[in-house]
């Protein structure tokens, strides 16, 4: 498919306006942990005699990493591997990410990669393979699966983040049940518990987890929590016979941690770049309401949205493109079908990987947004512009908000700037930057 940029679309999309729009700040709380104080928290938690007498010298143990872009992921992940190397045992890391790098094990060794978890950095082997084994059988006939290296070593630590889904509500939604379901299970056990559809999710998630601990030696979890910020917040680790009691806990308060964008309505939302470090969906609908699925809802109430780029940590994976209404020819270069589909058929969710209309620049892009939604005041459009969805600190508004972010209308909500008309290069590419 060849974009033109001066074609029919171009022509039809000229003089389309664009409001003048202003830097704003949003506000939330701020409670973190300092990345230099990160491996003492880590080792407290370790520290506890119900979690760390039970690593043992000469115990071979697999940590979980993920695919996700979790805050100070490399920090947390060299920690663990430090505190079971001081105990004696031997660790090494296992990519859990289930479908993702392509379903592929070189595509999850470069998954972790790109996150800083290297041989090199973590001082210790990453076995990344897609060999699984059987354990056993949910309640419900789902087939659990194991990565075949965690399986057969004397332990298993699952460090993971918990937040919302971006597609179900549960219980258990995104942490340490899926990480021990989705992220060990690999290919097949994301297969097998995304079978019966996302609005089956929040029964066999559980249901495929408490097999997993019967059937394999989970140690213990030591999830994080992140704020809104994408900082991090909470560490803690559980011990196995608590999972389920707490996580449900922790992720309440991930709930409540987690950010938004604060004038809850627009006629047009710009997101500069999606990725898998932000969510699975490349964007979080948590935040942008751009859902790929009837079985989650909140977010920003938006009429059209547009994804100017994919961050390159991707490695070409734009599941979660067909949630835009419009994207780029810049990102669609960067499309790789032979990561998204894998992801994509595995969860069945087949929207997300849908193809959006492109069109050849960053402007073009704000203009068709604005000129095919429906019933707005198209002289005086309301645009947010973000960087992605796991940075809603700093964000940009068209002039529409401005009267009444200054008048305090929005809490939460200030302008740090005066609006101006957005600058682009001579490629009608997006200049203009967030502050």
């Amino acid at each position: 498919m060849r974009i033109v940029k001066g074609g029919n679309v171009s022509r039809l999309l000229n003089g389309v306006k664009i409001p003048r729009m202003f830097h704003a700040e949003q506000s939330f709380p701020k409670d973190c942990i300092e990345p230099s104080h990160i491996p003492a928290v880590v080792y407290e938690q370790l520290a506890r005699p119900e979690i760390g007498d039970l690593i043992r010298p000469g115990m071979s143990i697999a940590i979980t990493a993920g695919s996700r872009g979790v805050a100070n992921v490399d920090v947390i992940t060299k920690a663990i591997v430090d505190f079971c190397k001081e105990k004696g045992a031997s660790p090494f890391i296992v990519p859990a990410m289930g479908s993702h790098g392509g379903a592929t094990a070189e595509g999850q060794a470069e998954q972790l990669a790109g996150y800083g978890i290297t041989e090199e950095r973590m001082g210790c082997p990453i076995r990344s393979s897609m060999e699984t084994v059987l354990l056993g059988y949910s309640e419900y006939g789902k087939p659990v699966y194991q990565d075949k290296n965690a399986y057969e070593a004397d332990g298993i630590i699952v460090s993971c983040r918990i937040k919302p889904h971006n597609a179900f509500r549960g219980r258990y939604e995104s942490g340490v049940c899926k990480m021990m379901v989705v992220g060990l299970g690999k290919q097949k056990g994301a297969e097998s518990v995304h079978s019966d559809g996302l609005g089956n999710m929040a029964r066999n998630l559980p249901a495929n987890a408490r097999v997993v601990l019967e059937n394999s030696k989970i140690l213990f979890a030591i999830p994080c929590v992140e704020n809104a910020y994408d900082e991090t917040a909470i560490i803690e680790a559980i011990p196995r016979e608590k999972i389920f009691d707490r996580e449900p806990e922790l992720l309440q308060t991930a709930f409540s941690n987690m950010p938004s964008i604060l004038v809850k309505e627009a006629d047009v939302l710009v997101v500069n770049e999606m990725g898998k470090n932000f969510s699975g969906t490349g964007v979080d609908p948590n935040i942008s309401g751009t859902w790929s699925t009837e079985f989650g809802k909140g977010g920003l109430k938006v009429k059209r949205t547009c994804f100017l780029d994919l961050t390159d940590c991707s490695h070409g994976n734009a599941n979660g493109m067909g949630l835009a209404d419009i994207i780029t020819a810049r990102m669609f270069e960067k499309l790789d079908p032979e990561v998204i589909y894998p992801n994509c058929f595995t969860s069945t969710v087949l929207r997300s990987g849908m193809m959006p209309p492109v069109v050849a620049t960053d402007k073009e892009a704000i203009q068709a947004c604005i000129k095919t939604a429906n019933q707005i005041d198209k002289e005086n459009c309301r645009i947010v512009r973000i960087q992605n969805t796991l940075h809603v600190g700093r964000i940009m508004l068209s002039e529409a908000y401005y009267e009444d972010v200054i008048k305090g209308v929005y809490p939460g909500v200030t302008a740090v700037s005066e609006p101006a008309e957005l600058e682009f290069d001579e490629e009608d590419n997006l200049i203009t930057k967030m502050l």
